[in-house]
């Protein structure tokens, strides 16, 4: 697992942009982390790397958004309110696996169970400095 120290915004935008470069469609990127530690602004920065022109808000009452305008389709999921995977397949979020975009998951580990062997996970934590993160990725 590689670590990756985050000192400020700036920081999280550049890492965001270099990651959107690598990125392909069928990519998931599950992001877990407490609230605050910055996974939504994380997903903008990523959005911003695949040209993504729309407004990125948290989905938190719609589960899932989506963005057409990058140069792959970039859906945006935060399963706060789920309480399982179940939840996640029955509201048919599996089908956005296979839809040729880009996947990314806000509050992933509530759904762990049923993302596939395969998903990018980045681990968000809090650093010792003011603005600091820490992101431990399985990638």
């Amino acid at each position: 697992m590689r670590e990756i120290r985050i000192r400020n915004e700036e920081d999280t935008k550049a890492f965001g942009r270099k990651l959107a470069e690598e990125l392909e469609a069928g990519d998931i990127l599950a992001l877990i982390g407490d609230l605050g530690t910055g996974k939504t602004t994380l997903t903008k920065s990523v959005a911003a790397g695949l040209g993504v022109t729309e407004d990125i808000t948290s989905p938190t009452f719609n589960i899932v958004n989506e963005y057409h305008s990058g140069r792959l389709p970039l859906y945006h999921f935060d399963v706060y309110r789920l309480e399982s995977g179940a939840d996640l397949f029955e509201i048919g979020g599996e089908e956005y696996f296979d839809a040729g975009g880009v996947c990314i998951i806000e509050w992933a580990d509530l759904v762990a169970e049923v993302l596939p062997d395969d998903t990018k996970v980045i681990f968000l934590e809090y650093g010792a400095q003011e603005g600091e993160r820490i992101y431990r990725c399985t990638f």
